[in-house]
């Protein structure tokens, strides 16, 4: 399904480019690569994940595994990992770097399936949900979420979860725009993050669109503060125990990790 045009000046440089656009969702097939390209280097909040995993025993669940940027140092702790991901695209990248490190991929499961509907018929000793991707479901999707959660945490087991915030001052700006270099062709892409009411979009564009149709990756993704889960997870008979300051992504956004088991 198309996604719907990006507002801003996102909005405006697809108008500019016409007819030619083929607008794309960042973790479709095809966007996958070019998030992986985006986030695959980024470590801002592995280290601290990590941290908060080690003292918990047991298998680890990790939902919306992606390209496998948790994956990898999770499996270096000596778990066995489950990595679920509602993407084949992102997986075919996971299994194609789990196919490098023969040490670790024999401990790692590779699950397709949903995080707000999964069944695997096991408890885990730390169910690990990180990049903020809580973010990308809505109420209805957290709540199925947190149902599942319950349903394969192990006895004394944990569930850790990201979100980010806007800061104030960045909710002032609304609109950023970051360059960078996809490695994988070099081309330069531009990053264009709109910040609205309760979410912000995220759109990517080549810098220097050639001849031809111009794929362009774009998603919504919710701004939920920490409260407002610590708050639903309650209500679900799931309670936060302890809060981890995240590093931010970037100097507009807060991130913190959040700790919690099952109360009830």
């Amino acid at each position: 399904m198309r996604p719907p045009a990006p507002p801003g000046t996102a909005g405006r440089r697809l108008a500019e480019l016409g007819d030619g656009v083929v607008l794309r969702d960042l973790y479709d097939e095809h966007g996958s690569a070019v998030y992986h390209s985006l986030a695959g280097g980024d470590t801002h909040e592995i280290r601290e994940l990590v941290r908060a995993v080690r003292p918990h025993p047991g298998p680890v669940l990790e939902l919306g595994a992606g390209s496998g940027r948790h994956t990898l140092p999770l499996l270096a702790l000596g778990r066995e990992v489950t990595a679920l991901d509602l993407s084949e695209g992102m997986l075919e990248l996971l299994s194609a770097r789990l196919r490098d490190v023969p040490a670790l991929r024999d401990r790692c499961t590779v699950v397709h399936g949903d995080m707000t509907a999964f069944s695997l018929g096991r408890r885990f000793g730390v169910i690990v949900l990180g990049t903020t991707s809580v973010s990308l479901l809505d109420e209805r999707g957290r709540a199925g979420l947190y149902a599942a959660v319950r349903e394969h945490l192990a006895p004394g087991g944990v569930f850790l979860l990201s979100t980010v915030e806007v800061t104030p001052e960045a909710a002032e700006q609304v609109e950023f725009e970051q360059a960078f270099l996809d490695p994988r062709t070099d081309r330069g892409h531009v990053l264009y993050e709109y910040i609205g009411a309760g979410s912000r979009t995220v759109t990517i564009l080549p810098a220097e669109p050639g001849p031809g149709p111009v794929d362009v990756y774009t998603t919504t993704i919710r701004m939920l503060p920490a409260e407002l889960l610590v708050a639903e997870l309650a209500d679900a008979g799931i309670a936060v125990r302890t809060t981890h300051p995240l590093p931010a992504p970037s100097d507009r956004h807060r991130a913190v990790l959040l700790e919690a088991e099952v109360s009830r």
